[in-house]
């Protein structure tokens, strides 16, 4: 069968498209715990207690606690271990990062008042989230190929040759081209032109409805391998203003400005043997070795709201509650894709008018896509109670409950988006925003809907719990220690491979989180107006990685999967002078 090489087509593309699925909105609102070193050794209880250039951030009612001025600073030592273990053979990356976790300020205003006794002003730096993340990993032995997936989606969504091989006029002017940008939704098949492109997948039968078959076939077998790095962070910029009523009620308003950066690049690759390929000389079983590498960036910027009370009924008991709103980003991204390949019995000489047996595709000729949108992330409510014990011992509890299935993406303007493209061709393709309740109309007027959908579909809401304790040994020398428990905010058909999962772009790749668990301790000393605090925090948290959904051909062979375990140790230190 004649090879349509799309090399030449894509040089007049400059730009490809590319949606959202419900996995990348997880990306940017995944939880983490980090702060100042009291704030850390004690769990992050701090949501009745305050006083901390931390907590604002949790509750900022915290801030109407303060009865001085303070300017501190936070540093952070983070060591991470990512294991990965598949059919008895596990494999283990280590990366140590440094990290400015806060730095801020308080004033705090005497107003020399018995109903409004003061009020207190905050500018704080907080790392409100840490991607950094390296994890790889060997499947050794596959039951199905990616390339099968490739055609499966192909054939579901009814590719066909020439859907892949982009039509020029004799002036070189497109007149066919479906691979116009757009906001979100519907887009062309880019990760069917990459399998074509690299002989993943080969169109049998007749060219206007032909049958996609990949490289796994009766007789195949073989094995997979992956690596992910994931870098960036999420950086939040707090703006606090809060006092006490007759100190007894303490309240806060925080307004957090939020940039974020996000990166990942992220290879699969495949060693198969008796693979299914496509030749000049008609389709063959033989050897295939090949990867697929995704790189992706992200930045954006965002704001949220957060208010909050304390209540303090008696000297003993403190109560306290606060809502956090949404994060608000508007998110910029890049992206770009590969495939490398080797086929060592075929001569691919008459495709490419070489004598080689190697190669690579790539989306848009090597050159980046870039695209914007809209994010929202989850809200938050928490609800917190902190004793005081004599003068020497605090304990301290959060409960917090995050509603990740309330993530949505959106457009700025809100307004009708009309996908039709030039020459009045209609592409319907719902590709890039897929869903199983994929409707045109529901399309033309919210281009996210499917998107969204997935979202409620995969995700729950969650619960935090913190506990934290604190004991004053000497009137300067504090000894600390808490924990924090994290649900999975992932339903456990989402979880188990039991529905398929859609991703965006050419990325099949996700990972899919469960509980995540802190154990936290440190100590305290402050010496007239200084002081200086030291925490250690254990995190833990375990992931399943999958490689790509099930094949929708065949929904019942289930896709390469493999455990992740995520350890984190971190050193804190934070330093401050109260005045």
């Amino acid at each position: 069968m004649k090879k349509i090489y799309l090399f030449a087509a894509t040089l007049a593309v400059p730009f490809i498209a590319d949606a959202q699925s419900a996995i990348d909105g997880f990306r940017f609102s995944q939880p983490d715990m980090k702060g100042t070193a009291r704030y850390m050794s004690m769990g992050g209880a701090f949501g009745a207690l305050g006083g901390d250039l931390s907590s604002i951030s949790t509750n900022p009612a915290g801030l109407g606690v303060y009865r001085r001025n303070e300017i501190g600073i936070t540093m952070d030592v983070d060591i991470q271990n990512a294991t990965s273990e598949c059919q008895g053979v596990t494999n283990s990356q280590n990366q140590t990062k440094f990290l400015l976790n806060n730095v801020g300020g308080v004033a705090s205003w005497d107003l020399a008042n018995s109903v409004m006794p003061n009020i207190n002003v905050a500018f704080t730096y907080n790392r409100a989230a840490s991607f950094n993340r390296h994890y790889t990993g060997v499947i050794p032995k596959l039951s199905n190929s990616l390339t099968n997936y490739i055609a499966g989606i192909s054939n579901n969504e009814g590719v066909t040759v020439g859907d892949v091989s982009t039509q020029f006029d004799s002036d070189n002017y497109v007149i066919f081209d479906p691979y116009n940008p757009n906001d979100g939704g519907i887009q062309a098949p880019w990760l069917s032109i990459l399998g074509y492109d690299s002989y993943f997948i080969t169109p049998t039968g007749d060219d206007d409805q032909p049958n996609w078959i990949g490289q796994w076939g009766a007789t195949t077998s073989g094995s997979g391998a992956y690596d992910v790095v994931t870098t960036g962070g999420a950086n939040e910029y707090n703006i606090a203003v809060g006092g006490n009523i007759a100190n007894k009620v303490f309240w806060g308003v925080n307004v957090g400005i939020v940039d974020l950066d996000y990166s990942m690049t992220a290879m699969w690759g495949e060693n198969l043997q008796n693979a299914v390929v496509d030749n000049p000389e008609g389709i063959e079983n033989t050897a295939s070795m090949w990867s697929l590498t995704n790189s992706y960036v992200a930045s954006g910027s965002g704001y949220n709201i957060k208010v909050g009370f304390i209540y303090r009924p008696i000297q003993e008991l403190r109560l306290g509650v606060s809502f956090a709103s949404p994060t608000w980003y508007s998110i910029n991204e890049s992206y770009v894709a590969q495939t490398k390949y080797t086929y060592p019995n075929i001569n691919l000489s008459q495709y490419e008018g070489e004598t080689i047996h190697n190669g690579g595709a790539s989306t848009n000729n090597g050159q980046w896509g870039n695209n914007s949108y809209n994010f929202r992330t989850p809200w938050k409510l928490t609800v917190s109670a902190a004793g005081v014990i004599g003068r020497n011992l605090i304990v301290s509890a959060d409960y917090e409950w995050q509603r990740y299935d309330k993530m949505r993406f959106y457009n700025g303007s809100g307004g009708y988006y009309d996908y039709g493209y030039d020459n009045g061709f209609d592409w319907d393709w719902p590709y890039y925003a897929p869903a199983a309740k994929v409707s045109q109309v529901r399309f033309n007027t919210d281009p996210w809907w499917a998107t969204n959908a997935d979202i409620e579909d995969i995700y729950k809401s969650t619960s935090t719990l913190r506990l934290g304790a604190e004991y004053r040994i000497t009137p300067r020398f504090s000894v600390r220690a808490g924990y924090s428990y994290v649900s999975s905010p992932v339903r456990k058909e989402a979880k188990d491979g039991s529905m398929l999962i859609y991703t965006s772009g050419t990325m099949p790749n996700y990972k899919m989180d469960n509980s995540t668990n802190y154990i936290t301790c440190g100590l305290g000393y402050n010496f007239n107006h200084f002081y200086i605090d030291g925490a250690f925090v254990h995190k833990r948290m375990t992931s399943e990685y999958h490689a790509y959904t099930p094949d929708p051909s065949n929904p019942q062979i289930p896709s390469p999967t493999s455990e992740l375990s995520f350890s984190n140790n971190q050193i804190i230190l934070s330093a401050g002078v109260r005045f």
